[in-house]
């Protein structure tokens, strides 16, 4: 076995132990692939897909469905404004920068609802070019890793409650590797709020490709026409099926505690692998227009929802 997989592996073990934070994670992830660590035939971004709906359904089993209806229709409006302001924001400041429509509309969609899974569904209903999809993944991954960092220790200067820093997170951050990342980071009960509204907010990404594909049909109808439409994510599924049977089943609560601390352990993995993706030439090919927009968006965002919260 080599140095490069010795390396990985064992960073990858010791992130499945409760010795290594989310943050710490991500930043073990990062210095792994800035140093050249990450084997060749190790694709993080597929890891991080499959391992992260497994989390998630994992955490479902810590969430009560009263409580989980409660937090999405307390925070409904909130997630439609900001979305609907995000992506509009980021037409505006595009064709200030001279941005291509394209790249900005990948980066609004990621920055406004759910980051990479966002970027994803619209790229193809706009026949987005693969350069397009990277500078916009990039862009969104670098901030999900700022947010990571900075939002809980933003949200202990500030003095949040747990539930206020989970809504803000859920909001705030784009993908959802990081928002939980930061929610765990925050508290158990940050967690459970965070990935409530988080997977409510997922569930606008098919209203943005419908919306997406109609522009494109009305921009150029063969294009258009060529567009697929997304389903609802089956690991969103799979999360409401574990608040069901955690509700229903309260018998079962032994077991569900350590279902639910196995998901957390798990997300720690995923933000490790995320931090593995994340490489300095990745960061160096977006170039300066595209990340102004991304850094913008993510500023309007997240100090728009936390005065929001704040003064509600």
């Amino acid at each position: 076995m080599s140095i490069r997989h010795l390396a990985f592996w064992l960073a990858a073990l010791i992130c499945l132990t409760p010795f290594i934070s989310a943050p710490l994670a991500l930043v073990i992830g990062f210095a792994l692939a800035a140093g050249g660590l990450v084997p060749a035939a190790v694709q993080p971004a597929l890891l991080v897909k499959r391992l992260l709906a497994v989390a998630i359904i994992a955490l479902g089993f810590g969430v009560q469905f009263d409580g989980a209806v409660q937090a999405t229709a307390d925070n409904l409006g909130l997630m439609l404004v900001s979305v609907t302001l995000t992506l509009a924001l980021a037409l505006l400041i595009a064709r200030w920068l001279r941005l291509d429509y394209t790249t900005a509309h990948l980066i609004g969609s990621g920055s406004a609802i759910c980051g990479g899974s966002a970027i994803a569904a619209v790229g193809p209903a706009m026949r987005a070019r693969a350069d397009q999809m990277a500078i916009a993944l990039a862009c969104v991954f670098a901030l999900n890793a700022v947010a990571l960092l900075v939002f809980p220790i933003v949200g202990r200067w500030l003095g949040l409650d747990s539930y206020t820093f989970g809504v803000w997170a859920a909001i705030a951050i784009h993908d959802t590797s990081s928002v939980v990342g930061a929610a765990q980071a925050y508290s158990d009960d940050a967690l459970v709020t965070a990935t409530t509204v988080k997977l409510a907010r997922a569930l606008l990404i098919v209203p943005l490709v419908l919306l997406t594909s109609l522009i494109a049909l009305r921009r150029d109808p063969a294009q258009g026409a060529a567009s697929g439409l997304p389903g609802v994510p089956l690991f969103i599924i799979g999360y409401l099926a574990a608040i069901a049977i955690a509700t229903l089943l309260p018998a079962g609560a032994a077991l569900y505690e350590v279902i639910f601390s196995g998901g957390k352990q798990l997300l720690v993995l995923c933000l490790f692998l995320v931090g593995c993706s994340i490489t300095p030439d990745r960061l160096r090919a977006a170039g300066p227009k595209p990340m102004l927009l991304a850094i913008l968006l993510w500023l309007f965002i997240s100090v728009g929802s936390l005065l929001w919260l704040l003064h509600r």
